[in-house]
């Protein structure tokens, strides 16, 4: 399948990783939990029937998660600038997806992999919302940044705008499963509930049996320190 695999994500310092899972977590904590977010969309994505599989970069990755990946850095600019630029790197059949959603499956991608492995795909792009208003997953048969670029990230409109982009441009597009992206702790609970007993819900369970300890309640959400620097 001459499918190309990117997915956009960054290193995982304490303070700068997953911010809005502190409260209840600890920055040391959120950091490696995100960590294990990523090391287990890259497994998943190892998994999947891909002639090319890319880790766009920001930092320097850990060596099991370069394993099998096409390591390069993201671009400049803003996070539509930067989906943009990965568009620009390749020429055929191309899937974007980010580290926030482990409980990613080959299930979730069965329709476009379906689709893009016949010998007439009926959908030009592909996209996975997020419950959150953004997504999780944009594919593009023929791969354009002027589809991305400009579309405004990380709002609750932002998946709504960027299907009325690809749809403007003309495009038959597919819609993949909701997914939760994991952004505050409730979001890791219900996450680790799709995926249970891999790694990363494994690691929630861990930490929620903690919070009681501490007395933090597991469903505890704040905004105070949240960022935009998210992706």
């Amino acid at each position: 399948m001459n499918l190309t695999i990117a997915v956009i994500a960054k290193e995982c310092f304490p303070g700068h990783a997953k911010t809005r899972l502190i409260p209840p977590l600890t920055p040391a904590q959120a950091a490696a939990l995100a960590q294990t977010s990523l090391s287990q969309t890259l497994e998943t994505v190892r998994s999947l029937p891909a002639a090319t599989r890319l880790l766009v970069f920001d930092g320097t990755p850990q060596s099991g998660d370069a394993a099998g990946f096409e390591v390069v850095s993201q671009g400049a600019g803003e996070l539509d600038q930067r989906l943009a630029a990965i568009c620009s790197r390749v020429a055929g059949p191309l899937l974007i997806l980010g580290m926030d959603t482990p409980q990613l499956s080959r299930d979730q991608l069965a329709p476009l992999l379906a689709d893009w492995s016949s010998p007439a795909p009926r959908r030009a792009a592909w996209l996975g919302p997020a419950s959150d208003g953004g997504f999780w997953a944009l594919g593009l048969h023929c791969p354009d940044g002027g589809l991305v670029r400009g579309v405004k990230m990380s709002t609750p409109h932002t998946g709504a705008h960027q299907l009325a982009r690809l749809a403007s441009a003309g495009l038959d597009v597919g819609i993949l499963p909701v997914l939760t992206d994991v952004d505050h702790f409730a979001d890791a609970l219900a996450a680790a509930r799709e995926c249970g007993g891999t790694p990363f819900a494994r690691h929630v369970d861990s930490l929620a049996k903690r919070l009681p300890e501490a007395g933090m309640p597991v469903d505890v959400r704040s905004d105070a320190t949240a960022t935009r620097t998210e992706r």
